[in-house]
């Protein structure tokens, strides 16, 4: 014979008041700014354990993605971990450009690095185009994908900056000539004759200390929060 299951109020009860708190952070909408949601996510995992920060993150995420622009992936390594992040909700493009276009509509895209492409070069010649993540994003790895979007992102306290040059010069001779310059930089992946190297801290596009940079082509193409 079957038997019933023994009803569960309190877990009944829990699971109920996580559905409304779901529901109302949703009908609250998105913030209007990368950085402000970069801090409040800050502020909601501090003292979090790891388990439970990762299960807020995804939860945080999926509402993002339901609440904030559309949301475009590049590339299969973008693919797994908007997957991981945001659900299954973002829309794949087929090449970068037709991401990058997605973004001057409106949309944010996250695209793979890859040494295939060297997509963020572009970015050099849009301003209005600015990296505003990076995943993964804890501080221990190297990003494996960037997201961009037309918005301009603030410090949030703990960031990496994204530097791209055309130089010819040797990595480390470029990580020496920017150390000189006062900067910590660290290369990240290079692609059609572009290099692309992660700024400790927030640097602004107009920072001082990059007029001498090397390259005849440079520049800063944005910021991301670390977690």
């Amino acid at each position: 014979m079957l038997v019933e299951p023994e009803p569960d109020a309190e877990r009944l009860a829990l699971d109920r008041a996580l559905a409304n708190a779901v529901r109302a952070r949703l009908a609250a909408g998105p913030r209007q700014r990368p950085d402000a949601e970069a801090i409040a996510v800050r502020q909601t995992l501090a003292g979090e354990p790891a388990p439970a920060s990762a299960f807020l993150r995804a939860v945080l995420g999926r509402i993002d993605a339901a609440s904030g622009a559309p949301l475009v992936v590049w590339g299969a390594a973008a693919q797994t971990l908007a997957a991981d992040r945001f659900g299954l909700t973002a829309r794949a493009a087929a090449d970068p450009e037709q991401g990058l276009a997605a973004v001057r509509d409106g949309a944010r895209a996250l695209m793979e690095l890859t040494p295939s492409s060297a997509w963020w070069g572009r970015l050099l010649a849009e301003p209005a185009l600015r990296v505003i993540a990076a995943l993964p994003d804890d501080a221990h790895g190297l990003p494996r994908a960037l997201m961009v979007q037309k918005a301009e992102s603030g410090p949030t306290g703990d960031d990496r900056t994204f530097w791209a040059t055309d130089s010819a010069a040797p990595v480390a001779r470029i990580v020496d000539a920017l150390a000189e310059a006062g900067l910590a930089a660290s290369p990240l992946i290079a692609a059609g004759g572009l290099k692309l190297f992660m700024l400790a801290g927030y640097v602004q596009a107009e920072d001082g200390r990059l007029a001498s940079a090397p390259g005849g082509l440079s520049g800063v193409i944005g910021a991301a929060p670390q977690f």
